[in-house]
């Protein structure tokens, strides 16, 4: 039996402001933007090529802290050119780093060791890595 993640709840304090962060900045896809009833929404984004769904919205999510999750991990094979693509965008990303080695040179591979930080409006923590082979 298989088992997916499919959906993180993430908490927000401004679903619009959210919404824009996520959509127009990081470049996920609004799956959808409902309100099926009165002091409900829900706001549904899924990063480009991701099986996995970030919702946010009110009335129908659990009641957490916004700014509260961290830790929250994507994966691509370019990590210099996510980096750039989020720059661009306005998001606030820390420099590229390697584990154990710090900034970094623009030389060493990035495979599985290559990583990036950027936080929402709210604090939600997000990592950027660079996967490019498996094991």
């Amino acid at each position: 039996m298989e088992w997916t993640l499919e959906v993180v709840v993430v908490p927000v304090s401004d679903v619009d402001r959210a919404k824009a962060f996520y959509a127009d900045q990081v470049g996920f896809t609004l799956d959808h933007d409902v309100t099926p009833a009165e002091g409900v929404r829900i706001v549904q984004l899924t990063p480009p090529g991701s099986g996995c769904s970030v919702v946010f919205g009110r009335g129908a999510v659990p009641d957490m802290p916004p700014g509260s999750l961290k830790g929250l991990q994507l994966v691509v094979n370019d990590l210099p050119k996510a980096h750039a693509m989020l720059t661009e965008r306005g998001v606030e990303v820390s420099e590229i780093q390697v584990h154990g080695m710090g900034t970094w040179d623009g030389e060493a591979d990035l495979n599985n060791v290559g990583f990036v930080h950027f936080a929402d409006p709210d604090g939600n923590g997000w990592t950027v890595q660079q996967i490019t082979a498996r094991r």
